[in-house]
């Protein structure tokens, strides 16, 4: 699958949990160690990811350091398709 993940994970995060559909996501930002997105809302990233991409998220790898930004999110995705 070539489909770039990215923007669908931008869209959701932006919309639903940040609540600003305008911001601009980079590809490296980190999104949990900066706290722009609290712990709490990582359960929500992690159900629309199980339910958008069909793959599990172990409660385990809701940290920083597998799940800090949307490369790192992106690659865990593609490693479970």
């Amino acid at each position: 699958m070539t489909e770039d993940l990215k923007p669908q994970l931008v869209g959701f995060i932006t919309k639903e949990i940040l609540k600003e559909p305008k911001r601009q996501i980079q590809a490296e930002e980190a999104l949990i160690s900066s706290g722009l997105i609290g712990s709490f809302c990582l359960v929500d990233l992690a159900l629309f990811v199980e339910d958008t991409f069909g793959v599990l998220i172990d409660d385990t790898e809701l940290n920083a350091t597998t799940f800090d930004t949307l490369s790192q999110l992106e690659s865990l995705i593609r490693s479970r398709m």
